[in-house]
């Protein structure tokens, strides 16, 4: 176990140092990293919404997926299983999506974000642990989407073969691709720096059980620190690495504070309620963005359900009004969290298996 906590702490700190670094390497500024924002940018660069400023085949999300592919099947670790609600997975992964791009990143973002001096993110923080919280309250009382069984080998492949058709269609360009020429969908690293980062995270998170969402669960759920270990390394990382690579400072592009900040709204209400939402979904199905692109890598058919219904809340979000600005929430936005919200209750209340 020792050798463990280890592992995944020396994991937290590559994963933080590269979530930072990446802004130098050519992403957006606070979204070095974010799976929410990445998903909706692939969304959009397939058509799915037209939001012209966000649309870029993100090369990341299809290493995470392929490099926690090529990791499981080399340590014998690749099962295809599913069938434990996959329908409800897909919504509540919808709601995931819509939640984040209310506070404008998931877990991972809203870390990067505060280390880099954006102090809206400690309310969605709070937020994110809350939403745990409830969540927890579900698991407490046996909470269960039901038993996936293990399926047919080609189920397991579906998602990676995804990834890779995306990744092709990233470095050979066809026309029906959506490309942004402003943005944030117009930074972006260089492709084979963005897969090389994404393989490399893949691996460390699969070989981890990395999670944005699950440390918290853990700690409060079993006060077990294996997971928020490599979290706070993660953070610890990221901080340091801005500092060191002259991101604050004298011609930073980074202060600390609340206004002004890339990328990002100070409506406190709805960051708060917004991660709410991601904490109290993300618990029931098991896991933040990230984690369940890993296990889709890894043969979970559900988690590839529910990295679909990312794609979906991302493009309903977009093509409804739904997510947020720098200049506020949008139009719909606070009504699709309360929907959320209630949705997720709902679920959890009706799938206890009380005794």
């Amino acid at each position: 176990m020792r050798s463990k906590k280890i592992f995944i702490i020396v994991a937290g700190l590559i994963f933080g140092a590269l979530g930072a670094l990446m802004v130098n390497w050519g992403n957006p500024p606070n979204m070095g990293i974010c799976v929410a924002c990445f998903i909706r940018d692939i969304a959009g660069a397939i058509g799915i919404h037209r939001a012209g400023v966000v649309q870029y085949l993100r090369p990341e999300i299809m290493g995470f997926v392929l490099g926690a592919f090529i990791t499981s099947f080399a340590f014998r670790e690749f099962r295809s299983r599913g069938g434990a609600s996959p329908i409800i997975r897909f919504l509540m992964g919808a709601f995931v999506m819509i939640g984040a791009l209310v506070f404008l990143g998931c877990p991972i973002r809203m870390i990067l974000r505060i280390a880099g001096g954006d102090l809206n993110g400690i309310t969605a923080l709070v937020g994110l642990v809350v939403g745990a919280l409830v969540g927890i309250f579900f698991l407490k009382r046996g909470f269960n989407f039901g038993r996936a069984t293990r399926m047919h080998p080609l189920a397991g492949w579906m998602m990676p073969l995804m990834m890779v058709g995306l990744l092709l269609f990233a470095i050979f360009q066809p026309g029906f691709i959506f490309n942004s020429e402003s943005g944030p969908g117009a930074a972006f690293a260089p492709l084979a720096v963005a897969v090389v980062v994404g393989l490399v995270v893949g691996f460390l998170a699969q070989r981890t059980r990395m999670c944005f969402v699950g440390a918290w669960r853990d700690i409060f759920l079993v006060r077990d620190t294996y997971l928020i270990s490599g979290v706070a390394a993660f953070f610890i990382a990221a901080i340091i690495t801005n500092y060191t690579v002259g991101n604050f400072g004298a011609g930073g592009i980074y202060h600390w504070g609340f206004a002004d900040q890339a990328v990002a709204h100070t409506d406190h209400l709805w960051n708060f309620l917004g991660m709410a939402l991601v904490g109290l979904a993300a618990t029931l199905i098991g896991g933040c963005p990230l984690r369940n692109c890993i296990l889709s890598g890894e043969g979970d058919t559900d988690a590839g359900m529910t990295v679909l219904g990312y794609f979906a809340g991302a493009a309903f979000a977009h093509n409804f009004l739904l997510a947020s600005s720098p200049a506020g929430t949008g139009t719909w936005g606070p009504v699709a969290v309360i929907i959320g919200l209630v949705f997720c209750l709902v679920v959890g209340f009706l799938m206890m298996e009380r005794e």
